[in-house]
């Protein structure tokens, strides 16, 4: 048995998301969210359900926080819900929505945990959908301005501010395919949307630079993936690029290259009413940032499509692997090949990787107890090629397991599970499942033992 010890300053940390886990959706003050609606509209979650009360963590996170230091955690990403602090998008602001998150720092620093901002993972208030969203360019404004006042007056110290949280995901499965809220099924707009996220994204960067906080370091959360081919075929090869120019050059380039890939924007121009964007936009988007935050749960496996300008190509699930209870490929060697990519072609950049996780059928024994053997799997595979990234010199600085607790999974419901915790929902009772006391012995060793 061999150990494979990360760097002495290593962030271990879990990740959550506002609306899955806080529940309470009009408690002191909070307005509507597109999740709120989009949740309580007819067949669009399955089974019908909804985050109302999710983990109920709005009145119980004092009890997780706590579990959190019983793991070992010394680091926490929670995203704040943009209703709670301006329920009508913009305008005046709600002290207590911002106190809910004040009370949740401070209760992070007496566990010596350091708390990890998101201020955007999805939330946005309904008030901003009904004058067109992410596809109104004023809802970039209005994100800075909520970014400013969040940063002027959540007056404790955080130890990592992340603008978005996959800005891929807020736009074409929320304007693009319908299957995220706000449900809109149109390309063009989505891809409106996507800029507007990534213009929003940098004006708060720059709100962030001017209030100076001192040196608290400010970044964004992508979700990425290595693309491969199906085959070598050329036809293959060539959609595998396509794919990657959608999935991941899309929104990397603009932020670390100063323009969209210019084989997608003309690919777009080709298939789309899309305009490209202006001129001035292109510095406030690429403005200096501290980090990327890095989402990897799997790889995309693609073959050829019906023609040239099929920018998704058609996936296929490779034979032979192992498929998590989402239908995403075990595959850990992926992840090495993604932050090893992003040294090379965009960094050099502090790295974090802000999620990574798999769901699995979890059954709660009698006992209390949770044999995930399979999750434990999955983690130590994904961590030891994060290590051998490391090796090859990669600067990453933090691992987010997600997620903390079981929770609410967006259009799935409740059928999918994240969590190193085991939610029963009827009671709210938590349990650790071994996945959780695998991970607390990681990060006591700081390292995996393989």
């Amino acid at each position: 048995m061999s150990r494979l010890l990360f760097p002495d300053d290593f962030l271990w940390g879990a990740a959550t998301a506002s609306y899955q886990i806080e529940g309470s959706p009009s408690a002191d003050g909070k307005g509507e969210s597109i999740w709120d609606r989009f949740s309580h509209t007819r067949g669009n979650i399955w089974n019908e359900e909804n985050g109302d009360l999710a983990c109920d963590h709005y009145r119980l996170y004092r009890e997780d926080v706590r579990r959190m230091a019983d793991l070992g955690l010394n680091a926490y990403r929670f995203s704040i819900s943009w209703p709670r602090i301006f329920p009508q998008g913009g305008g005046k602001p709600n002290p207590e929505g911002l106190d809910f998150y004040r009370r949740l720092v401070e209760e992070l620093h007496s566990c010596k945990i350091r708390p990890a901002v998101t201020l955007y993972h999805w939330d946005l208030p309904q008030a901003l959908q009904d004058r067109g969203g992410w596809a109104n360019r004023d809802t970039a404004q209005y994100f800075g301005e909520y970014a400013a006042f969040v940063f002027e007056n959540l007056d404790l110290p955080v130890e990592r501010w992340i603008t978005l949280n996959e800005p891929w995901v807020s736009a074409f499965l929320g304007y693009g395919l319908g299957v995220h809220a706000p449900g809109i099924n149109d390309f063009n707009i989505a891809l409106q949307a996507a800029h507007n996220l990534l213009l929003g994204h940098g004006l708060a960067v720059s709100s962030f630079r001017d209030i100076e906080r001192g040196n608290e370091p400010i970044g964004i959360t992508l979700n990425l993936a290595p693309v491969h081919p199906a085959s070598d075929s050329k036809a293959d090869l060539a959609q595998a690029e396509r794919a990657d120019g959608f999935m991941n050059r899309w929104f990397l380039d603009p932020l670390f290259r100063g323009s969209y890939p210019q084989d997608m924007v003309e690919l777009f121009l080709r298939s789309f009413d899309f305009a490209p964007a202006q001129e001035e936009d292109a510095g406030v988007i690429a403005a200096p940032i501290d980090f990327l935050g890095v989402n990897n749960y799997t790889r995309t496996v693609v073959r050829a499509g019906g023609s040239e300008d099929d920018f998704m190509g058609n996936p296929i699930n490779p034979p032979g692997s192992e498929y998590t209870e989402m239908g995403w490929e075990v595959y850990p060697r992926g992840i090495y090949e993604l932050l090893t990519r992003l040294h090379r072609d965009y960094g050099p950049l502090p790295l974090y990787i802000t999620e990574n996780g798999a769901a699995f059928n979890d059954e709660l024994n009698r006992d209390g107890t949770v044999d995930d053997r399979q999750r434990i799997s999955y983690l130590e595979g994904y961590l030891a090629e994060a290590w051998n990234a490391l090796q090859e010199g990669v600067p990453l600085k933090g691992y987010f397991v997600w997620t903390l607790l079981d929770n609410f999974e967006w259009s799935f419901g409740y059928s999918k599970r994240f969590g190193l915790i085991y939610v029963d929902y009827p009671t709210q009772k938590r349990y650790f499942k071994n996945s959780a006391y695998w991970y607390r012995d990681v990060i006591s060793r700081n390292g995996l033992e393989v």
